[in-house]
């Protein structure tokens, strides 16, 4: 399968500039994902390398050779869409087979092509369906077939599960990626969802603003994000996020805020002091505090519990410490006075720490 490449990829629309100069490399048989919140440029990257929009500035390779100039059909690539786009007055099987028959392909293989897409698709009891016939499951199943059918060096998904209830995009997860493994084939994801980027990725590339913002496997940017925004936003619940200041007691270091004061381990200390930087925000995932009444008060933040939402095996605790919030995720077995304050272990290891100005991690 080929590399693709993006090279200095630049999209404005008139005046305004919505990719900033992207640099990228997708690699061979890989699981791409692009993660961002809505409007960081993740879908018009897609687009740009399907060729449905054009490029203002930049080259993408596709095993070294240049296509921005080219069609869509000539690019060896197939888009499954996030509303499906799937034609109504045809079948399950006409849908899947229509590119084969635009390129006058000989029936027999035809069928052979769609009916082991169907199968690996759970798709053989529909094939004389109609759409409207079909669950939005079975229809996001029809349109990633239709691009299965067709062979292409290289498939692009944009947002393909956001129109479907909870439990089918849990579902429809395992299926992409059982069919990732299946098909051998390089794969581009393009997600707001930071869960499906955690479950589906080979790698993860987070945007903002239309500037990537880190790349790399994702329990590489679950565990060392590079600032604040891809800590913040990788992880369900979200990072807790404590502005404090830096200061010296003796040979230890500490974060202090409003209601905490936190030791930090040597290694974070020394990473603070390198920084020369007095401002910094604390950061600490919600499963890296331990419920603890006689944890060491400057390993340990005080909290008072507002809220109490029960999710099952776990529940999730928002907290209040010294004005700014907190969120705790505990096993629900835990028996939780959730009356006055609560002392909460921190797990040394699950501490980041970010310059309050450039956001970066330090």
């Amino acid at each position: 399968m080929p590399k693709i490449v993006l090279e200095g990829l630049v999209k404005r629309y008139g005046s305004i500039e919505v990719l900033h100069g992207i640099d990228l490399e997708m690699q061979e048989n890989e699981f791409t994902v692009l993660v961002g919140p809505s409007g960081c440029g993740k879908s018009t990257t897609l687009r740009m390398i399907a060729g449905l929009e054009s490029v203002t500035e930049g080259e993408i390779y596709v095993d070294g050779n240049p296509v921005s100039h080219l069609e869509p059909k000539a690019r060896d690539l197939a888009m499954v869409f996030q509303d499906y786009a799937l034609y109504p007055h045809m079948n399950v099987a006409q849908n899947m087979s229509f590119a084969l028959r635009l390129k006058r392909t000989p029936k027999a293989e035809i069928n052979e092509k769609v009916g082991a897409v169907a199968a690996t698709l759970g798709l053989t009891p529909y094939l004389d369906r109609k759409p409207g016939a079909l669950s939005g499951g079975q229809r996001q199943r029809v349109a990633m077939g239709r691009a299965l059918t067709r062979d292409a060096s290289t498939f692009l998904f944009d947002e393909p599960l956001s129109n479907l209830d909870a439990k089918l995009r849990g579902e429809m997860r395992a299926e992409l990626a059982l069919m990732s493994e299946r098909v051998q084939k390089n794969m581009i994801y393009v997600t707001h969802d930071q869960i499906e980027a955690m479950t589906l990725a080979d790698r993860i590339v987070v945007m903002n603003a239309g500037y990537i913002q880190q790349q790399g496997i994702p329990e590489e940017l679950f565990k060392n994000p590079v600032n604040k925004f891809v800590a913040g936003f990788l992880g369900m619940p979200p990072m807790n996020f404590l502005n404090g200041s830096i200061s010296q007691k003796a040979d230890k270091c500490f974060v202090e805020g409003k209601g905490f004061c936190v030791e930090l381990p040597p290694e974070k200390a020394a990473a603070v002091l390198a920084h020369s930087t007095q401002q910094v925000t604390l950061g600490i995932r919600p499963s890296d505090l331990v419920y603890d009444l006689e944890a060491a008060a400057t390993s340990s933040l005080s909290l008072s519990i507002v809220v109490s939402e029960y999710i099952g095996a776990q529940t999730v605790l928002l907290c209040d410490c010294g004005g700014q919030k907190v969120e705790v995720e505990l096993k629900s077995t835990i028996p939780i006075d959730r009356s006055g304050q609560l002392r909460f272990a921190i797990n040394p290891e699950g501490i980041h720490l970010f310059d309050q100005d450039t956001e970066v991690a330090l």
